[in-house]
């Protein structure tokens, strides 16, 4: 299957999507791995594999997640699909290449809302 101009590229797995969404949140909020491997009862080795999309959570690890995050499963989920649309919108097989995702809280709104930024580089 050959991609054309102007196609977009395929969408990362769900668990690297997640990923860049678990991090976004601890680290926004200054805490360690540690801390939030602590709290979620998961290693942090476990917690690192799954913020560089290395390994699947369960629902329970992500639940547990969420808690230690004071984050809402349907909030973690609607930033992946935020993200999801931004790289459609974004990426395409014209030598541009996804390198990372990320977001900034926007200054006003209490719903946890973000603007995603997209890295890209050419191939």
């Amino acid at each position: 299957m050959t991609a054309t101009a102007g196609a977009t590229r395929p969408t990362p797995p769900l668990r690297v999507l997640l990923g860049h969404v678990l991090r976004r949140h601890r680290t926004g909020q200054r805490r360690t791995l540690a801390d939030v491997a602590r709290d979620a009862q998961v290693s942090t080795q476990y917690l690192s594999e799954l913020e560089r999309g290395r390994k699947e959570a369960s629902s329970e690890v992500l639940a547990a997640l969420c808690r230690s995050l004071h984050l809402d499963l349907a909030d973690l989920l609607g930033e992946v699909r935020d993200d999801v649309l931004v790289l459609r919108s974004r990426t395409t097989v014209d030598g541009a290449r996804v390198l990372s995702i990320s977001s900034h809280p926007r200054a006003a709104g209490p719903t946890g809302a973000h603007d995603a930024q997209v890295g890209l580089r050419a191939a």
